[in-house]
């Protein structure tokens, strides 16, 4: 006989036939319900009552659903959150899912769709902080990269889209799969596509399928990427590189959740947490009309920026040996070593392809360096890249005015923080900055 406690639901609105529907529908899958009419009574039942899942409307007699996420973030934020909105709301349910709701339903609610999230939101890991997965795959002890670890721990407890943005080689796909295998999808699949690859005129058919015989080569049916993807998740790497025709169809397929293959006649369902990422700048192309505002809205509910390398120098050495060791492991050989002068040229080097460019680097100079120590000279560094201090090289010899700007604005609001003991108010002050000015700027270097 199976005596373990059942899971508990709290359900939270002033619609008496709606709790009623709720309770019924949770209750044939074997869940203990409570309810409450309003805001006050939830949280009397949030005191009392450990719960597993919360459903809450958004519109409630004494204040409303975005209240209590935000209530419920502050004190147990581990508790999954869903919002259940009217129909065609969806600037509050992308207002809860930023605020840090678990996912959102939409009035009037869809049986299957409220059992399949339920479902989903009761198969999220407990346990708190960043998993040792994320820790031992995600390499680095510098402040950027355990704000970063942080993130992806809170941002796999949600189904919210979210925009990775970072520089090429930063590592945006293993964060992308992060967030996925530490969330209730990981046993369902994982797809990246890099969407700068698919020839235009088969992005349609790649994407959404197609139906034997619908166009010229095609065969037999073939299910598309986001068929391929369904329960799971749909990572589109360089999703900037859409054309703007491409970009109308993937907002629909996002919009309606289902998608319809090229020949076919009927919609099928999907469902897919999207995950996108780029190098370019997303409110650029926005800005020039050559990415769609309505797609970037829906993509970009929350943004993830990856640190470059240049911003978690520290880590270098960290990376460093780990590339040794697997290098060492894959050859055979035994392990190489670092000279510490090949180590200092590392640390000095501005690494424009960020990790990506140091594995890299590192597996020439393996095959290149006698008697197992990798020297300096092993290294072949780009001179232009290296400097004596850590800072970009001269002017003359920089490849990247950004790059350049970004080293000097850093270096700048760095000496700023330390002459003010860190107080942002005074440092922002003192580079005669808005204080919004600063937060952001601290944020885009990885600062915060």
């Amino acid at each position: 006989m199976n005596t373990s406690p059942r899971q508990k639901i709290l359900i939270v609105d002033d619609e008496p036939d709606i709790r009623e529907l709720l309770e019924i529908t949770l209750g044939r899958m074997k869940l203990e319900t409570f309810s409450a009419r309003n805001l006050g009574e939830a949280q009397a039942l949030l005191q009392r009552e450990h719960f597993d899942l919360c459903l809450t409307d958004m519109r409630l007699p004494d204040g409303t659903g975005l209240e209590l996420v935000q209530h419920i973030q502050q004190r147990d934020p581990h508790l999954p959150v869903a919002m259940i909105t009217a129909y065609g709301s969806l600037e509050t349910a992308i207002n809860a899912l930023k605020a840090g709701a678990f996912d959102f339903l939409t009035k009037p609610v869809e049986l299957p769709r409220l059992r399949e999230l339920v479902s989903s939101a009761l198969r999220l890991p407990t346990a708190g902080g960043p998993s040792t997965a994320i820790e031992r795959r995600l390499l680095g002890d510098s402040p950027p990269m355990a704000n970063l670890r942080r993130q992806i721990d809170k941002l796999a407890r949600s189904q919210a889209p979210v925009y990775i943005s970072g520089e090429s080689g930063s590592g945006k796909e293993l964060v992308a799969r992060l967030i996925h295998e530490q969330g209730p999808r990981a046993s369902q699949p994982f797809v990246p596509v890099n969407c700068g690859a698919i020839p235009s005129e088969l992005m349609e058919s790649e994407f959404f399928g197609h139906r034997k015989g619908s166009f010229t080569g095609a065969v037999e049916d073939k299910p598309g990427l986001f068929q391929a993807a369904h329960g799971g998740t749909l990572f589109l790497d360089e999703v900037a590189d859409l054309p703007l025709s491409m970009q109308v169809k993937l907002l629909r397929a996002i919009q309606e959740k289902a998608v319809r293959s090229v020949g076919g006649q009927q919609e099928t369902v999907v469902d897919v947490r999207i995950l996108c990422a780029t190098h370019k700048d997303l409110d650029a192309e926005v800005a020039a009309e050559r990415f769609r505002q309505d797609l970037y809205y829906r993509l970009n509910v929350i943004e993830l920026r990856v640190p470059s390398l240049r911003e978690r120098r520290d880590d270098i050495e960290t990376l460093a040996m780990h590339v040794l060791k697997r290098l060492a492991k894959d050859t055979g050989h035994p392990e190489a070593r670092l000279h510490p002068q090949a180590l200092e040229a590392l640390k000095n080097y501005r690494f424009p392809g960020n990790v990506r460019e140091l594995e890299n680097v590192l597996e020439r100079a393996h095959t290149l360096c006698e008697n197992r120590t990798i020297e300096a000279q092993d290294l072949r560094l780009s001179e232009g890249n290296c400097s004596a201090d850590g800072a970009p090289a001269d002017l003359t010899q920089i490849d990247n005015l950004e790059d350049y700007l970004e080293s000097v604005e850093r270096k700048l609001i760095l000496q700023a923080l330390e002459e003010t003991r860190w107080n942002r108010t005074a440092a922002a002050q003192r580079l005669s900055l808005s204080f919004r000015s600063m937060r952001y700027r601290l944020k885009k270097l990885g600062l915060d």
